[in-house]
């Protein structure tokens, strides 16, 4: 039989047209006359043309159309490329990520993709460019891990915009880049500044003040001031947040305005703001209200910290941003008292209970079962005001027999006061929590220490890592750690693992197979520093050959 051409679709976009078909083909041409054909001799030859055609029109997915005008180029990247060695690893870290078949752990190999956050902060502080066709592997793993974006969109750089405006896959691309990777106006230009501030989307205006606190906050904080009082509730909190950057004295009085602003969340934002600056009326408000509930009484034995907490939470003290109605399960006076003493400046303390330190202060008993409510305050405060001399005299010795301290209520609070610590304090203080309590409850805390970790940090967990490996621990139990230590220790620690490699004798309480675990944990970690090491020598080979 001589195939003929297929005759036209008279319903080249009709959605049933493949159900007709298949219905034409099932009873056959004689009982049906396939779509745009005529009956005869050749209604099974068109059947199969007119199958033919619908085929590749669905495989294409697309209906035909215009061909589009071409993309602009990509923009040219100047920053210099990654030496060769460097860009090979590259490859094998984004060659691990879920979804490709080469993620997930196996054994003592390391866990590549863990890896890549690290290798992306070393890259980008060396200035390098991303290799083009590595672009769409980066962004596809940034797609799926948020933590990755800021990271691998820097690394990227501007090439990472103008693909995301091709592949809606990565729009997130565009929401993350100031502006939505539109260009912002230079600052010295007063009307493109005010035209974009008046006139742009809610992202480049959020951009754009962000940029001009960053350099001129009084700038900022006038050009908020100019359309503050038409915009919405939602957005004003979002601008306001931006004051965060550069907070000092001259915004309080645009503050004190925002703490009569009609939504609840930008007075308890202005509120909250005011309170970190403790020169502020606010501030001074807050302190006599807060001084008037905490006094010393010498009549007992010992000096104790007295509480008489608020009776009511009036008009003035909601302006100033304290909620009145208490969360579920908390008594209202301790939820007032524990805001104002939060709010008020932590140097206002000294003098009003006898001149004491803060180390002298926090020792103090506390009567009536206020201590923890009135030490999480003062922990809040000292987080919010940045004080690191309270913040140590929180924390208290690491190796008190308390695990929480003197002040501490939780270890998120802890973790929060060693943030206001300097790096090798906080190190030396966490070294010395895990050689007395362990690692059981460190977790929380390894995770504000400065990477790599100090060396008796770091010999402190291998210290205790060991120790629980002897007793026969059971191994899973400290996966988390292990893994920390994995991304953390500086890689020269690990030629004092080589001894941990071997399997070791089990105690005869030991969790069953417990030796063999623990010995290929230790395997992947020596096997990952040793990675790690690596991958820092091939990103600093351009600046050995006088390239970077």
């Amino acid at each position: 039989m001589t195939r003929t051409s297929a005759p036209a679709d008279p319903h080249p976009h009709a959605p049933a047209a493949w159900e007709e078909l298949v219905t034409a083909a099932l009873l056959g041409t004689e009982r049906r006359t396939p779509p745009g054909g005529t009956p005869g001799r050749e209604a099974p030859v068109a059947l199969l043309d007119a199958a033919a055609v619908e085929t590749v029109r669905r495989r294409a997915g697309l209906r035909p159309a215009r061909a589009a005008r071409r993309p602009d180029p990509a923009p040219e990247d100047p920053r210099p490329a990654l030496p060769a060695a460097a860009a090979r690893r590259l490859t094998m870290l984004l060659a691990d990520r879920p979804g490709t078949g080469g993620g997930g752990r196996r054994g003592t190999a390391p866990d590549l993709m863990e890896l890549l956050p690290q290798w992306l902060a070393a890259a980008n502080d060396r200035g390098f460019a991303a290799p083009p066709e590595t672009l769409p592997a980066l962004l596809d793993a940034a797609r799926g891990r948020t933590d990755l974006r800021p990271a691998a969109l820097a690394f990227a750089g501007p090439r990472a915009v103008w693909l995301a405006r091709l592949n809606p896959d990565w729009r997130f691309a565009l929401r993350a880049t100031p502006g939505g990777g539109t260009a912002l106006p230079h600052l010295e230009d007063a009307d493109r500044v005010r035209q974009l501030w008046q006139e742009g989307l809610f992202a480049e205006r959020v951009a754009l003040l962000a940029a001009i606190r960053a350099r001129e906050p009084a700038a900022a904080r006038e050009l908020l001031g100019t359309t503050w009082a038409t915009e919405r509730a939602e957005d004003r909190l979002m601008f306001l947040d931006s004051l965060r950057t550069g907070l000092g004295p001259r915004d309080e009085p645009f503050l004190e305005q925002a703490l009569a602003d009609r939504s609840r969340n930008v007075r308890a934002t202005a509120a909250e703001l005011l309170s970190a600056l403790p020169e502020s009326a606010l501030a001074a408000r807050m302190a006599v209200r807060a001084g008037a509930c905490v006094a010393v009484d010498h009549t007992r034995d010992t000096p104790t910290i007295s509480v008489e907490a608020p009776h009511e939470c009036d008009a003035s003290m909601e302006r100033d941003g304290v909620v009145p109605k208490a969360p579920a399960g908390r008594g209202e006076r301790s939820w007032w008292f524990g805001q104002l003493v939060e709010a008020a400046p932590l140097g206002t303390w000294s003098g009003r209970l006898g001149g004491r330190t803060p180390e002298e202060i926090v020792a103090l008993p506390v009567a009536d079962d206020w201590q923890s409510e009135l030490h999480a305050a003062w922990c809040r405060a000292a987080v919010r005001q940045r004080d690191a001399e309270w913040a140590r005299a929180l924390l208290g010795s690491p190796s008190a027999p308390e695990a929480g301290g003197p002040g501490a209520v939780s270890l998120a609070e802890r973790a929060k006061l060693l943030g206001r610590l300097g790096a090798a304090d906080r190190a030396d203080w966490v070294a010395g929590f895990i050689a007395t309590h362990g690692l059981s409850e460190a977790f929380q805390l390894l995770g504000v220490c400065a990477v790599p970790w100090a060396g008796p940090l770091g010999r402190a967990v291998v210290d205790a890592l060991n120790i629980a490996r002897d007793a026969g621990s059971y191994p899973w139990s400290f996966s988390g750690v292990m893994g920390l230590a994995e991304r953390c220790l500086a890689p020269s620690e690990a030629s004092r693992l080589d001894g941990l490699l071997a399997v070791p004798d089990e105690p005869e309480d030991a969790s069953p197979g417990a030796g063999g675990y623990w010995a290929e944990a230790f395997q992947r970690l020596v096997t990952t520093l040793r990675f790690r090491a690596t991958m820092t020598d091939e990103l600093g080979m351009a600046e050995g050959l006088g390239m970077a």
